[in-house]
């Protein structure tokens, strides 16, 4: 009988051609861990697939996807065939240190942890890199907890998103709770699949040091977030208080990430009002809800980058809907 893998990379791909190379290859020079990667296609236009099927290396897989399911499908599909005892999600236009995965196991295996969480540089499109955390703040923080998680994806209130982090999760974890991601959000998928592992009691550890590598890529920041997309994750937030009992902290937490999501909504409805020139429909919005005028101060551009946290890819090229405005999973 084969021994599963220490770790199973999935990487869902949509029209990632240009940059899925470079995912695959950091992927398989990773250090003191066996390994398996599965690439799913998510119904790509593009050569993605003729790219990954370049690599003749039998621990890569690829699975082709007959139809568009969005980033939570495709990387459902990944966790399907992954034979791994940790799961590693990779978007296919990033890459890892080759010791990250390493790294990574060692601290949750002596934690006893079943979900651990790095830090990240952030390479600008000017070839510029850019440590995301402090690695000092995050060494005092040696767990990740529901509260600080959901706190730090309100949206317009936090400086440091930790909804950019990509855990690592004990698969058999993942399948005792059924957990998988939302595929009816085309942003916030990762965000629901961490805070719903984190409710059903999973420990979380933090290793400071960075090991993912999240490259930036051109596009326009107005098209990063929309207000369906907000609409969706409210609805998704609602199903996860549902499935989830939360302890005091957490629900307060909640209370204000609903708020601030609340108050994206109206935020881009008086925006878009104001650009269609409706001020009678921009005055009502501003009416039923006064938070919202008051981020008109900075620059819409600025105010939309905060939306998705700091620092802001515009595009992300993995696995989205074809004709579909692209989509980020920074929760």
């Amino acid at each position: 009988m084969i021994e599963p893998p220490d770790v199973t990379f999935v990487i869902a791909a949509y029209n990632s051609a240009g940059t899925i190379r470079h995912a695959i290859e950091s992927a398989l020079a990773q250090r003191h861990v066996s390994i398996e990667i599965v690439v799913v296609d998510d119904a790509s236009s593009d050569d993605t697939r003729e790219v990954v099927g370049q690599f003749a290396d039998p621990r890569l897989k690829l699975i082709a996807l007959e139809r568009n399911r969005g980033p939570g499908g495709a990387r459902n599909a990944g966790l399907e065939a992954a034979r791994g005892r940790w799961i590693a999600i990779l978007d296919s236009d990033d890459t890892v240190d080759p010791d990250r995965l390493a790294r990574m196991i060692a601290r949750a295996e002596k934690a006893d942890a079943q979900i651990v969480v790095d830090n990240l540089d952030v390479v600008s499109r000017d070839g510029s890199r850019q440590r995301m955390f402090s690695e000092s703040d995050l060494a005092r923080q040696s767990q990740l907890t529901l509260p600080a998680f959901i706190a730090s994806n309100a949206l317009f209130r936090s400086e440091h998103n930790y909804g950019y982090m990509k855990p690592v999760f004990l698969r058999g974890f993942l399948q005792e709770h059924a957990l998988r991601f939302d595929e009816t959000l085309r942003i916030g998928e990762d965000y629901i699949l961490l805070a719903s592992a984190l409710a059903r009691g999973g420990r979380c550890v933090v290793e400071p040091t960075a090991g993912y590598i999240y490259n930036v890529r051109d596009g326009s920041i107005s098209r990063v977030l929309r207000k369906d997309h907000v609409e969706a994750m409210l609805v998704s937030d609602q199903r996860f208080l549902m499935d989830n009992r939360l302890n005091s902290a957490a629900q307060a937490a909640q209370r204000v990430r609903t708020r601030s999501l609340r108050e994206a909504r109206s935020f881009l409805d008086l925006v878009e009002h104001l650009k269609r020139g409706s001020l009678l429909r921009a005055l009502r919005t501003a009416i039923s809800d006064p938070a919202a005028v008051r981020h008109l101060r900075m620059p819409i551009e600025a105010r939309l980058r905060r939306l998705i946290g700091r620092p802001t890819r515009a595009i992300k090229q993995s696995s989205r809907s074809p004709g579909k405005r692209p989509h980020t999973s920074k929760g």
